[in-house]
């Protein structure tokens, strides 16, 4: 017979394949509580992705409004950065209140010098000047030497209350600025001169 402490070995082959048997089926067990939980585990990834992706999106829109806000356009448009050249800092003086004088700065407004009756010194009666009343509808003036020959239409305007179609001017050998007035062809020259008093 053989020792009671030792199994024989049939004995101990039937022991062991129970235990193996047993082994497969607790091995199953939890592989089917992970099958479940697997697909738990796919969607929480999922739903983390999708999150990844909406937060960054979000960062990568920002990012893009940033630069695009510190893209300046045009050729002039560098940023430069202030150099400081004192380690203080003082704050701007940003304040400008209206002013109150006391007194009026000047006690009377200065006039207007080029009036119509500075502008206008006389009409010319020389006998060229008449052909052009008599042929061309035209009248010769002197005129203010800064006169220009907006002024010139809006003064022979105020003066005679006749309408001028074009103001032709030229400075003389003497100096003196001469405007010739072309009227306006509802307005007869002749007239006109004689109303003045050229003629």
């Amino acid at each position: 017979m053989p020792p009671k402490g030792k199994k024989p070995p049939a004995a101990a082959a039937k022991a062991d394949k129970p235990e193996k048997e047993k082994k497969p089926a607790a091995a199953a067990a939890p592989e089917k509580e992970a099958a479940p939980a697997a697909p738990k585990a796919a969607e929480k990834k999922q739903a983390a992705k999708k999150g990844k992706d909406a937060g960054g999106q979000a960062k990568a829109r920002a990012k893009a409004m940033a630069a695009r806000r510190k893209v300046v356009k045009g050729t002039h448009g560098t940023r430069t950065k202030k150099i400081r050249t004192s380690v203080k800092f003082r704050r701007p003086k940003t304040l400008s209140l209206p002013r109150k004088p006391k007194y009026p700065q000047r006690s009377v407004p200065r006039r207007t010098r080029l009036d119509q009756f500075s502008i206008i010194k006389h009409p010319l009666t020389t006998e060229s000047a008449m052909k052009k009343i008599e042929d061309n509808n035209t009248l010769v003036f002197i005129v203010h030497l800064r006169a220009n020959k907006h002024q010139i239409k809006a003064a022979v305007k105020k003066l005679y209350d006749i309408d001028v179609a074009k103001v032709n001017t030229l400075i003389r050998p003497d100096g003196q600025k001469k405007a010739y007035v072309r009227l306006a062809p509802d307005y007869d020259a002749l007239d006109v001169a004689n109303k003045i008093g050229i003629i």
